[in-house]
């Protein structure tokens, strides 16, 4: 008896490329199998000293009514980020995407952000990170701010990381009331090239093509970030406020007697806006 056959992936060595020259994959529905690249006239980036960090989100962070941690639950995020909520009956992610995505977490090309509360998921965020960017896909939110706090610690991870781009895709409400502004998309790939020309995970330049070129990262995956290349949003993330080997925060400033995880998130985001 020959079992069921696994979703269907897109080639990483392309799904790479595609988001070095600025486009990504979306699909009609989730049970759609096809998908199609997006290449948007205008472009949502959250610029990372933009983002606005109001008095009441900052509250919640200091509260540490959330914990926080980093690629502890990426198949679940996406799972949770493709269900239907109100006002979004269908999603863009369908199993192929979701199966790519889960393929480019295991190669450590995609990372994710989650959200607990009591023990369990109730917010989170996923997407690409190339070189000094990262490509934000989706985030859901179950909890009241659980969303926001995610976004928080993305870019205050991304600060702390010496990243530079963080693109939202497309502009929504939501994004907008954390500072998330549109650029044509011309000024997008200006952006993305400089992100990825000034990566410690790019070849020299002189070794290598203009890097917003559909030639770019065409040898393997690896190209992107070989094994041993850190990652500066999981290394942002674990200098913020201690890392311990099981992805949760705080255990290293608990054990120094150093103040909460939110406390340190949200002076982190204050003296650096």
């Amino acid at each position: 008896m020959h079992g069921t056959p696994g979703p269907v992936t897109i080639d990483l060595n392309m799904l790479m490329r595609a988001y070095a020259i600025g486009i990504f994959p979306m699909a009609d529905s989730r049970d759609e199998l096809d998908v199609f690249w997006v290449e948007p006239e205008w472009r949502a980036v959250l610029p990372l000293e933009g983002f606005h960090l109001s008095k009441s989100l900052k509250k919640v962070i200091r509260s540490d009514r959330f914990s926080l941690t980093c690629n502890r639950a990426f198949a679940d995020v996406i799972t949770l980020c493709a269900e239907s909520a109100q006002g979004r009956e269908q999603t863009w992610i369908n199993r192929t995407i979701e199966a790519s995505f889960i393929a480019l977490h295991r190669a450590g090309l995609a990372h994710s952000i989650e959200c607990w509360q009591d023990g369990t998921l109730v917010g989170g965020l996923y997407g690409v990170e190339i070189g000094r960017a990262f490509c934000g896909e989706s985030m859901f939110s179950r909890a009241t701010d659980a969303s926001k706090v995610a976004m928080a610690w993305l870019v205050a991870a991304m600060r702390n990381g010496g990243m530079t781009l963080l693109d939202c895709q497309f502009i929504t409400p939501h994004l907008a009331s954390l500072g998330a502004v549109e650029i044509p998309q011309a000024e997008y790939l200006r952006q993305l090239n400089v992100a990825i020309s000034d990566s410690p995970f790019a070849p020299p330049r002189a070794q290598r093509p203009h890097p917003v070129s559909p030639g770019f990262y065409s040898a393997s995956v690896e190209g992107v970030a070989g094994a041993g290349v850190t990652s500066g949003l999981l290394a942002g993330f674990a200098g913020l406020a201690g890392w311990d080997a099981a992805g949760r925060v705080g255990a290293a400033a608990s054990a120094t007697g150093a103040s909460s995880p939110g406390n340190s998130i949200a002076q982190f985001l204050t003296q650096t806006s």
